[in-house]
């Protein structure tokens, strides 16, 4: 198996790792396990800190990927860094809004204001 993430696209910008997504629906199983293993491998491997999850791509998503990222951020902030999403399509905004999770992610309307949160 090659080390090539393939369902995440991963940038470097201003010391800052944005990860875009390939996959405009994150609902298979499978998918969601590497799209998991991927994204762990940044911060458990790669020792990045300081992600933003950018989901202009991203147009539905599963209550199985929402588990993964919380246990992103908890790695995440185990690592001492910092998690922000951006650029969340309205109808997987209420998700985040019905599930709560808006108290949980740091959630920007677009890649630049998350940028300068940092």
């Amino acid at each position: 198996m090659s080390d090539m993430p393939r369902h995440v696209q991963v940038d470097e910008i201003d010391g800052v790792t944005v990860v875009y997504f390939n996959d405009s629906k994150i609902v298979e199983e499978s998918n969601i396990q590497e799209i998991g293993e991927e994204l762990y491998s940044l911060v458990d491997r790669d020792h990045r800190t300081k992600l933003l999850l950018n989901f202009s791509n991203v147009h539905y998503l599963s209550s199985a990927a929402l588990g993964k990222l919380i246990t992103l951020n908890k790695k995440v902030q185990g690592a001492r860094g910092q998690l922000k999403l951006c650029n969340i399509h309205p109808d997987i905004m209420e998700v985040f809004r019905i599930t709560r999770l808006t108290k949980v992610f740091d959630i920007q309307p677009t890649e630049q204001q998350a940028l300068d949160k940092f």
